[in-house]
C-alpha cells in the first residue's frame, strides 16, 4: 500500500494515514531483518517452485512466531533492543537494523515503471483512512504524525 505523495497538514486523515501505514512498514522491516539474519535462506533468491516458496516462508514464521512466543527462548531470539521502538514519537533504531543491512540480495532489481493503482487500491486506501480517523484512532497518533 502507498503513502499519500506530498505534504499534509497535521492531523489530516492523509497525514494520519502516512503515519500507520509507515509505522506498521517499520514492524515488518524489523521482522524481516531478523529473520533473514537468523534464517540465511532469506539473504539470497529462493530458487524453488511458488508452492516451496510459500512453505519455506510459513515454517520460518511459525519458527519466528514459537520462539518469540516463549520467554526463556524470546530473551535470546529477541534481547531488548533488537527491534525499533518509539520514544516521545521519535523512532530509535534496533540492533536488527544492523544485522538486516549485511549484503542481502534476496531481492532482484526491478525496473521502475509508471502506472496508476486500480480504483480499488484507492478505495481501500479512503477506508483505512477514514478508519485510522475513528474507530481505529490511536490517541497519541495526531501528536506522532
Amino acid at each position: 500500500m502507498k503513502v499519500y505523495p506530498g505534504q499534509h497538514p497535521k492531523g489530516s486523515k492523509e497525514r494520519i494515514f502516512n503515519y500507520r501505514i509507515c509505522r506498521a512498514r517499520r514492524v515488518v522491516e524489523n521482522v524481516f531483518g531478523l529473520a533473514s539474519s537468523v534464517f540465511r535462506v532469506l539473504h539470497k533468491p529462493m530458487l524453488l517452485e511458488p508452492e516451496k516458496d510459500q512453505l519455506v516462508a510459513m515454517t520460518i514464521a511459525c519458527l519466528h512466531n514459537f520462539l518469540r512466543g516463549s520467554p526463556d527462548w524470546a530473551a535470546i531470539y529477541t534481547p531488548p533492543g533488537t527491534f525499533d521502538y518509539v520514544e516521545n514519537c521519535r523512532v530509535i533504531e534496533g540492533s536488527c537494523r544492523a544485522m538486516s543491512n549485511e549484503n542481502i540480495t534476496s531481492l532482484f532489481p526491478t525496473r521502475k515503471i509508471a502506472r496508476k493503482p486500480p480504483l480499488k487500491t484507492k478505495e481501500i486506501r479512503e477506508e483505512l483512512a477514514a478508519y485510522f480517523l475513528s474507530g481505529g484512532r490511536l490517541e497519541w497518533q495526531n501528536d506522532c504524525a
